[in-house]
């Protein structure tokens, strides 16, 4: 029989309040994230930096969160939702106002650690690995956080529409910094970049310990909502709220299928995101030769396309499941017609010669198309694990992902400079908007092939 999706309205609201939290946090760090990138223009001017200089900083910060994000899931299981995403967005926004003392760091750690080959690497790109580093390290643990909140605020079929609304923040992120860093560094230098958007995550905290705690302790939550939130669950629930959950080790969640499905999924795909985010204003100016303040209009419509995939496709397994689909199985199915979706961007370039805003909107379409998998993605954790183990399993696809966003990094910084030597540099991004193109489809194929039927993990 379908499953049903609305809630009864006298229920309660509180989970979208928590929803709303996550979302603006991941806002917060989406804009962190984003402030190199569009002052790469500036910075690769004013230090002299090649695109293989930039792609060692990016790649920095990429190693920096796959590791983050392995150690973040644990963490986060071990310390709870609460104190967990509370000291991230602390050490992530330390981590993004210490970039305006990149130059500083970098000599420092010269003088201090030259015998281990550091004198080769310039001041500024040092200074500014340092400075990344901190702050992946950091923002790894965002979405640990947020998907285990998430497990802990909604039934089983609602959390793709939730982690589609809290995670079309990565967009809101992205539209705000084309929007504002360009302003705040022409008012006031890259440097006020860097601290003014870093403060931000501060006031966030005010809210976030004011307002969250886990739902058995949560004293604005109803009972009746507390009841709708465990309506679906499949495993049994705490009954003490001091109860201690038991420890899940690492090796044991490697032994699951599950869990590499999830992992090669993020491992194929994360990297087309990082190279959207990173490289599209250095493709806007190798390319079609646009200033900082000419991209931010261009930038911010392609960011706004994907808060339609993100939401609208943490909606779109619903579809499956009211036809009487469970959860993952409409999710897979959801996830199989997204994956079809990122082939537009093999036309960037053979379009290009019309105007910039034809890679521009297919790229949009692509990155909407990514974020519509990214919510569906990370609830298959949710769906098959339970909740004492999602953040450390969300923490082991994340590492994964972060390296496969190492690996097109670096490729990516050395394929521009190769073919920028030989005066057609746009050969370079065609090759890399290929691999973007079909990534989704091995990935789905393999994920499938892994765990072609549901099966909850019982046995934690």
């Amino acid at each position: 029989m379908p499953q049903t999706i609305s809630a009864p309205n006298t229920v309660g609201n509180y989970r979208w309040l928590i929803c709303s939290l996550l979302f603006f946090a991941t806002t917060v760090n989406y804009l962190d994230r984003q402030v190199l990138s569009l002052l790469k223009p500036s910075l690769e001017e004013q230090f002299g930096w090649s695109n293989t200089d930039y792609a060692d900083i990016a790649a920095a910060f990429q190693f920096a969160y796959a590791i983050g994000l392995l150690f973040a899931g644990r963490i986060v299981d071990k310390l709870g939702t609460k104190s967990g995403y509370a000291w991230a967005i602390i050490l992530w926004s330390v981590g993004a106002i210490i970039h305006a003392v990149a130059i500083p760091i970098g000599d420092g750690l010269r003088n201090t650690l030259g015998w281990i080959g550091l004198s080769a690497i310039p001041v500024s790109v040092l200074g500014f690995i340092f400075a990344r580093a901190v702050l992946a390290i950091g923002e790894a643990g965002n979405f640990p956080a947020a998907i285990k909140a998430t497990a802990e605020y909604f039934p089983k079929k609602e959390r793709s529409f939730a982690v589609g609304i809290f995670n079309s923040g990565t967009t809101i992120g992205a539209i705000l910094a084309p929007l504002t860093v360009p302003w705040i560094e022409k008012q006031w230098g890259w440097q006020a970049a860097f601290i003014i958007i870093g403060v931000i995550g501060f006031l966030w905290l005010f809210f976030w310990f004011r307002y969250y705690d886990k739902p058995e302790k949560q004293k604005r939550l109803s009972e009746a909502e507390f009841a709708y939130i465990n309506s679906d669950a499949d495993e049994p629930q705490p009954t003490d709220e001091n109860q201690k959950e038991k420890k899940v080790a690492w090796f044991k969640l490697l032994g699951y299928r599950q869990t590499w499905a999830f992992t090669f999924g993020k491992f194929m795909t994360d990297g087309v995101w990082w190279f959207f985010l990173f490289w599209l204003p250095a493709y806007l100016k190798d390319q079609y030769q646009l200033e900082l303040t000419e991209m931010a209009i261009p930038l911010a419509v392609l960011y706004s396309m994907t808060m339609v995939g993100s939401i609208g496709g943490g909606w779109f397994p619903m579809y499956f499941i009211r036809k009487g689909y469970n959860s993952y199985d409409g999710r897979m199915v959801a996830m199989i017609i997204i994956a079809f979706i990122p082939l537009v961007v093999l036309a960037a370039q053979p379009l290009g010669h019309i105007s910039y805003w034809a890679p521009v909107l297919l790229i949009g379409v692509a990155a909407s198309a990514h974020q519509a998998w990214s919510a569906n993605i990370f609830t298959t954790v949710s769906d098959m694990f339970p909740k004492k183990a999602v953040a450390s399993v969300v923490g082991i696809g994340g590492m994964a992902g972060g390296i496969g966003g190492v690996i097109i990094t670096k490729i990516g910084g050395a394929l521009f400079d190769h073919y920028k030597a030989l005066g057609h540099i746009e050969t370079g991004y065609t090759i890399m908007f290929a691999f973007c193109a079909v990534a989704y489809l091995i990935a789905w194929v393999v994920m499938k092939i892994l765990v072609p039927k549901y099966k909850l993990i019982t046995d934690l």
